[in-house]
C-alpha cells in the first residue's frame, strides 16, 4: 500500500474520530533560533493557543492549543504555522486522554 493511501486512510479515521468534538493538542516547533522570539510571539496571538514554551532540547517551542474540531487544528498547522519564517519543523500530537490538568485531577471515565 502506497504510502499516500495510507495517509488518506489515516486523515479519515481521525477525521471521523474527531468529527464534533473538540481537539486538544500538544504541538513541538523547531525554529531558526533567529526567528524563535518572532514566531513565539506570532502563534501566542492565535485564540487557539494557550501556552506556548520556549525549551531546551530537540524542538525550541512547545504549544498547548485547542481546537473546535480536527479540521480547525489541521487547517492550523497547514496554514497558519507552517507559512510563518523561521518555522523549519512542526509536530502535533492529539491528547486523548488528559488525567491531570491545572494541578486538578480528571475523572478520565466520565470525560464524555
Amino acid at each position: 500500500m502506497s504510502e499516500e493511501k495510507v495517509n488518506e486512510e489515516y486523515e479519515e479515521v481521525i477525521s471521523s474520530y474527531y468529527e464534533g468534538r473538540g481537539v486538544s493538542s500538544i504541538i513541538s516547533i523547531k525554529v531558526d533560533t533567529k526567528e524563535v522570539d518572532h514566531v513565539a510571539e506570532t502563534l501566542s496571538e492565535s485564540d487557539n493557543i494557550e501556552d506556548v514554551f520556549l525549551v531546551t532540547g530537540d524542538v525550541d517551542l512547545i504549544l498547548k492549543a485547542r481546537f473546535k474540531d480536527y479540521d480547525h487544528m489541521k487547517n492550523f498547522l497547514l496554514e497558519k504555522s507552517s507559512s510563518l519564517d523561521g518555522i523549519e519543523d512542526i509536530k502535533s500530537m492529539m491528547v486523548i486522554t488528559t488525567y491531570k490538568e491545572r494541578f486538578n485531577i480528571i475523572d478520565a471515565e466520565n470525560t464524555d
